[in-house]
């Protein structure tokens, strides 16, 4: 494991269909995982992205880093583990490593900027913050 502290964990299963013909999970389904992990995070922390959206704040993903260290395989259990930090005045960071299960074996390394946009500005997340930090 790093030394990240991690304020949320999804876990996970690898599904046949996943993976390519090497019999690995195909690099895009970690964005998949990813993506799911962070929704789900924001879920239990009471963000409804419908009820931003209806308050005109549509949360975007402006950017993604990936290092893949290790493959998944079909049926492989595996964690997807979050923090989040605050970049700037616009920007929410989502800092996610996926480990397997059980061996804790690290897959992948990512870093996932984004920012809340009112009518395709960016505006300060702090409701956003003020939900996660009231949950």
């Amino acid at each position: 494991m790093t030394d990240t502290k991690y304020i949320y964990n999804k876990e996970f299963s690898v599904r046949d269909y996943e993976c390519d013909l090497q019999g690995v999970v195909n690099n895009a389904n970690y964005l998949h995982y990813l993506e799911h992990a962070r929704h789900e995070f924001l879920i239990s922390k009471g963000i409804s992205f419908s009820g931003f959206h209806e308050k005109g704040i549509d949360l975007i993903v402006t950017r993604v880093e990936i290092v893949y260290k290790y493959p998944l395989r079909s049926h492989d259990r595996f964690v997807v583990r979050l923090s989040l930090l605050k970049e700037g005045n616009v920007r929410l960071v989502f800092l996610q490593d996926i480990f397997r299960l059980p061996d804790e074996k690290l897959i992948v390394k990512a870093k996932t900027t984004s920012a809340a946009v009112r009518e395709g500005k960016p505006i300060r997340p702090v409701e956003i913050f003020e939900a996660i930090n009231n949950h």
